[in-house]
């Protein structure tokens, strides 16, 4: 009967921390799917000598999942080709953040944007749109800072809550 109890304790002990550290999975697992698509997406526009673009959206509504998706140069319309308007390119499909992870804030050219749409864009160069994407996991308020660097397209990773100082005016003087 003892070694039952001892058993059962220590299977429940296994199991609360098992349940600890699935969030911390989520969190990671999400910050490590939306790195991959960047890296991708940096790649395929060398590779394809094209502009490709990341859209970022905030809210969950109509058409727009929480999460992100890669825009093509290519067009939609099927019959090959690069797009002649940015409506016409070709979206590839949604990237979903898990329920308890979002977006805090995506700072774009020094701009902070908390809400709605945003398109960042990867060109042939490897260079980008200076950004960096701001997540959050309630209600734990364990966040990871993604950065893309603007020249090299590269990614940095930054625990918590990440924002770069720029140079002003008077740092040069």
């Amino acid at each position: 009967m003892i070694v039952v109890v001892i058993i059962g304790i220590l299977s429940t002990m296994v199991l609360v921390s098992i349940q600890a550290m699935l969030p911390r999975t989520r969190l990671n697992s999400a910050v490590r799917d939306l790195a991959a698509t960047l890296h991708e997406a940096r790649s395929d526009a060398i590779s394809r000598n094209a502009e490709f673009q990341v859209e970022y959206y905030f809210e969950q509504d109509v058409g727009h999942p929480r999460g992100w998706r890669v825009i093509t140069p290519f067009s939609a319309s099927g019959e090959g080709g690069l797009a002649i308007r940015n409506e016409a390119r070709l979206a590839r499909e949604w990237h979903t953040l898990p329920e308890e992870v979002r977006f805090t804030s995506i700072t774009l050219n020094g701009e902070v944007y908390n809400s709605g749409q945003v398109v960042v864009s990867f060109n042939a160069l490897g260079g980008a749109s200076d950004h960096t994407i701001s997540l959050i996991q309630d209600p734990y308020e364990r966040g990871y800072t993604i950065e893309v660097l603007a020249l090299t397209g590269l990614i940095r990773f930054h625990d918590g809550d990440f924002h770069r100082e720029y140079p002003k005016e008077s740092d040069f003087n």
